[in-house]
């Protein structure tokens, strides 16, 4: 199922939420068939970011300093002018996005690398967060083992066969509420 026609979410994975008041962090974790190196490089890398990731960046992650980060789908584009706080390769990644803090943890496999995200979100959206993320990934993993599907970010995401599903399903195992527009 490469085809990005074809594509659908799978069920809702095993991610967890660290609550604290009202500040809420979701943690995914994804295991990667790749080195360390080669998923640093996709979630550093402008141009490989513009293939997966749910923003454009206009510089490279892998060092400490300012960047802005774009949103793609959007109506019209939302720039955030943030700061990477940590940047070791391949292992951490630390940055904001939107005024929520990122963490990226790479974690080496025998069998490739673990990947962690700890994301804050505020609460109202975590599975929608969570559900967003998990489609980044499966498009990460099919732009890393050589059969790209394209980025299904914001509207393109919400037109999924299988959105709707995946959010109710997260907000289940969060004990959540989903959006009400």
């Amino acid at each position: 199922m490469n085809d990005r026609e074809t594509y659908a979410p799978g069920p809702a994975a095993a991610a967890q939420v660290q609550k604290n008041g009202d500040r809420w962090t979701l943690v995914l974790v994804r295991e990667l068939r790749h080195p360390p190196a080669t998923v640093w490089a996709a979630l550093t890398d402008p141009a490989q970011l513009a293939q997966w990731a749910p923003f454009d960046a206009d510089r490279s992650l892998a060092v400490v300093g300012p960047v802005k980060l774009s949103t793609v789908g959007t109506p019209s584009p939302q720039v955030s002018e943030t700061t990477v706080t940590r940047a070791e390769p391949p292992r951490l990644l630390e940055y904001s996005w939107g005024g929520n803090d990122l963490r990226w943890q790479l974690d080496p496999q025998r069998a490739g690398t673990r990947l962690s995200l700890w994301h804050n979100i505020d609460r109202r959206f975590i599975a929608w967060g969570a559900a967003g993320w998990q489609i980044c990934f499966d498009v990460l993993d099919r732009l890393l083992g050589g059969a790209p599907i394209g980025r299904i970010v914001a509207g393109d995401a919400l037109k999924l066969e299988g959105w709707q599903r995946l959010t109710a399903e997260y907000a289940q195992q969060f004990g959540a509420e989903l959006p009400r527009w």
